[in-house]
């Protein structure tokens, strides 16, 4: 069948609009109609091959759509289903029955590797050429598109599936950070660097721990503003003025815990030198591969703190959406406050938006 697709042709240019043919649907997927899909920076360094993967390529991860049919093996699902797309997993290896898929062992290759595992692409260009898929098992900048069943996510139909996408990822990878593997306790402090998407789903989910000190930090004031409107209790500018020293400031010898979003080295420095005796942070934000961070390894042994690498959350995608689904419909987790809409024709723009900081999280609807 037909599919309009946002093509990356080359790197770094815009994606360009093209008719491809979706292939059949194979015993493991599930044919998605997609309604919207959210565009994350991760959308934006594969296009500029910083993580290089086959060009031409159709990219998105963060799909919202209506089971359009399934596979002979598929049972988590229905045609006429409501579904969130999230990341590829194996579902067999030690990381996976673990209760940690994020970490799976075949993840590259499910979720970055432009094909299926025997080769194969979803896509084809008018020319029969292969057009690389499967993009975090889903390559959702397409009208329909066939996903990996691991990949799909039941979802209740009373909720407002445009703005359900980036729950597949943005949103669940700094909530999850902070709920899944902080795990910060009421009455604690936390501070967030980076107020995107991402650092401000872990503000919300900061927000619903109790943590009672909440520090964002930014070199946008709009954004440091809307941090706070969101249940920031301080917001720092590190652009004019020094970040560590005014966090030891606010919580008195350091943060019982903090969250890098930004996946910049220096950032991430000073995330390991906020941290108080004990702390434990968490770095979520995608550095080119070969980044290296200082460390003052002399200092920070005594200080005891942990620092984890985290993906997507560490979340269980079929039960962590849902969960955040029930806090947003009890106005516990207004992450909708985050979201612009753009028509699927202004993809690029939605992309230039989320690079210049004007759009927290982009929603493209189809």
């Amino acid at each position: 069948m037909k599919t309009l697709a946002a093509v990356a042709t080359s790197k770094g240019e815009p994606l360009e609009m093209r008719e491809l043919t979706l292939d059949e649907t194979r015993s493991d997927e599930v044919r998605v109609k997609l309604v919207a899909t959210g565009v994350c920076h991760t959308d934006a360094i594969v296009r500029d091959q910083i993580y290089p993967i086959p060009l031409p390529l159709v990219l998105g991860h963060e799909g919202a759509g209506i089971v359009e049919a399934i596979g002979d093996a598929v049972t988590s699902v229905e045609v006429g289903d409501h579904v969130v797309l999230s990341f590829p997993s194996c579902g067999v290896c030690g990381s996976c029955v673990s209760g940690h898929p994020a970490y799976c062992v075949d993840f590259g290759a499910l979720a970055m590797g432009g094909a299926r595992s025997d080769g194969t692409t979803a896509f084809q260009d008018e020319d029969g050429s292969n057009v690389s898929s499967h993009f975090f098992g889903q390559s959702s900048f397409a009208t329909v598109t066939n996903v990996y069943e691991r990949s799909v996510v039941k979802i209740s139909k009373d909720v407002p599936l445009e703005i359900m996408g980036p729950l597949g990822c943005g949103i669940q990878t700094g909530a999850g950070a902070v709920l899944n593997v902080l795990k910060p306790e009421a009455g604690s402090s936390i501070v967030i660097f980076g107020s995107g998407a991402v650092g401000m789903s872990g503000l919300l989910a900061a927000v619903i721990a109790n943590c009672t000190t909440i520090i964002a930090v930014d070199i946008v004031d709009s954004r440091l503003a809307r941090a706070k409107e969101l249940g920031a209790t301080h917001t720092i500018n590190s652009k004019n003025e020094d970040a560590v020293a005014k966090i030891k400031e606010i919580t008195g010898q350091g943060a019982n815990y903090a969250l890098d979003t930004t996946g910049n080295a220096m950032v991430f420095a000073q995330m390991t030198k906020a941290l108080g005796t004990l702390g434990h942070g968490a770095l979520v934000g995608a550095a080119a591969p070969g980044t290296e961070s200082p460390f003052d390894i002399g200092n920070l042994l005594l200080s005891g703190i942990k620092i984890s690498m985290v993906i997507e959350g560490d979340a269980v995608p079929q039960t962590f959406i849902p969960k955040l689904i029930s806090l947003y419909q009890k106005g516990l987790f207004p992450f909708d406050k985050l979201v612009k809409k753009y028509e699927f024709a202004e993809i690029n723009t939605a992309f230039a938006d989320s690079e210049s900081g004007d759009t927290l999280k982009p929603v493209v609807v189809f």
